[in-house]
């Protein structure tokens, strides 16, 4: 609907683009059609900060040193998203105790991944706090060509579309199926779904199923602990770690 009526569409996919963006990509725009022309990555300095280490009480201090230790965070994000084919606007949500120094060095860190940047001061100016970002969009959508692909090919197995997944989306090295999976995935194979997509239910807080594994995890596997159908909307769900 929205398509028809407008020029410019933007839409929310969910937090984390190992998680929302993901999702939105091999399942929401496979089933529907769409081919988005450029992905808006938000981030806040905070949330680097804290990945780099810092402690919650802490986070409203500059701290370069921890910012370079956390932006590899958003360097996982940004490489994901470039596996899909489309052009990335980066954005930061700014806060009051964000300093220049902070800004510019992540600002540095985006543009030299060609990524465009932009911050996002709506909640201080309203509307107006928005245009820097807004022209950003604009600028990359007349400069920059989407050639939107998902990440993997319905036709293969269940176990290796989770573990493309889980490999080239979270960094891990492979995954584990649990008694549960394995006995699930049989029911599943057995039914007939075989060739749905996958929506994975993992804890937003780490790249791995892991939520305390901070900045960017290496060296650990994904475990599979279930998987069910919704057959009605037409993926496979699949649980990692103890995730409800």
């Amino acid at each position: 609907l929205s398509l028809k009526l407008a020029d410019y569409v933007v839409t929310e996919a969910g937090f984390g683009a190992d998680l929302g963006a993901e999702k939105f990509f091999d399942i929401k725009c496979r089933k529907s059609g769409l081919k988005p022309d450029a992905v808006v990555l938000v981030a806040t300095v905070r949330a680097l900060k804290y990945n780099g280490g810092v402690a919650k009480a802490d986070l409203a201090e500059e701290n370069i040193e921890a910012l370079g230790k956390g932006i590899v965070n958003l360097e996982k994000h940004i490489e994901n998203l470039k596996k899909f084919g489309v052009p990335i606007i980066v954005t930061l949500n700014q806060f009051i105790t964000d300093t220049e120094a902070e800004l510019d060095y992540i600002r540095k860190f985006c543009e030299e991944r060609e990524c465009d940047f932009a911050l996002s001061q709506v909640w201080e100016k309203g509307g107006e706090g928005g245009l820097e970002l807004a022209n950003a969009v604009l600028n990359t959508l007349e400069t920059k060509e989407s050639h939107f692909k998902p990440l993997y090919d319905l036709d293969l197995s269940i176990t290796e579309k989770i573990r493309t997944i889980a490999t080239e989306i979270y960094g891990a090295d492979d995954i584990k199926l649990s008694a549960a999976a394995k006995k699930s995935l049989a029911l599943i194979e057995a039914q007939g779904f075989g060739d749905l997509p996958i929506c994975m239910a993992k804890n937003q807080y780490s790249l791995s199923d892991d939520a305390t594994k901070l900045g960017r995890p290496r060296g650990f596997d994904i475990t599979i602990s279930d998987m069910y159908v919704s057959a009605g909307a037409g993926f496979i769900v699949a649980l990692t770690g103890d995730i409800m």
